[in-house]
């Protein structure tokens, strides 16, 4: 049976990724690292994605191949170059961005995009991993995190909400939801402003499911 490692930085990113294998791809056994270190780490320092993190990073991917994993999807986008490192160290398996799927498939529609985050260290890598010319609008929604970390999903969700609306105001034709811990706001953010909404949880599976031969 076909085995997918998601390693998570956050812990409020597991139970969406979760969710949507199991709707999606439910013939793949789930195997789910948690390091919440991580996103406070490169939070709390100065230093960014120094040779330390990569260092980590390189231990868990290694850890998941030790276990048979068949593809590893990493699910914080704040760590782009330190996956792109493990992805180089085993490239016989598919080793997923969070949000490369969603960068690509926001990118092919060939308008302005809003993208929304609501962890500040993804905003400082995320946009660069777009391709040249991409139109883009950003929205960091900071707030969002702490009322999740508090509990509160109700407000987090609004808040998501308000940025996106800010967004249609400054003329994107679709909304980009940046973390995994956002796509919870979908349905309501495409209620309320009438624009497609893509996910970086939707698109990964859907980019897993074609790299597995499942789609």
């Amino acid at each position: 049976m076909t085995r997918i490692a998601l390693i998570h930085a956050l812990l409020h990113s597991v139970a969406p990724i979760n969710d949507a294998l199991a709707r999606d791809l439910p013939q793949a056994t789930r195997m789910n690292l948690l390091d919440d270190s991580l996103s406070a780490d490169l939070a709390a320092s100065d230093k960014g994605l120094d040779a330390a993190m990569h260092a980590r990073f390189a231990r868990l991917g290694q850890y998941a191949v030790d276990c048979g994993s068949d593809a590893i999807l990493f699910t914080c986008s704040a760590f782009g170059p330190c996956i792109e490192a493990v992805a180089r160290a085993h490239p016989a398996l598919p080793v997923l961005k969070p949000n490369q799927a969603m960068i690509a498939q926001a990118a092919s529609l060939g308008c302005r995009i809003g993208l929304i985050a609501s962890f500040a260290p993804t905003l400082a890598s995320m946009p660069a991993e777009f391709p040249d010319g991409a139109q883009l609008a950003c929205e960091l929604v900071e707030e969002a995190m702490t009322a999740l970390n508090a509990g509160d999903a109700a407000r987090h969700d609004a808040l998501v909400v308000a940025a996106a609306e800010r967004l249609v105001n400054q003329g994107c034709a679709v909304i980009a939801l940046a973390q995994f811990s956002m796509a919870r706001a979908r349905k309501l953010v495409a209620e309320r402003t009438g624009l497609p909404v893509l996910t970086t949880v939707d698109s990964a599976v859907i980019e897993l499911r074609r790299r597995l031969g499942n789609a």
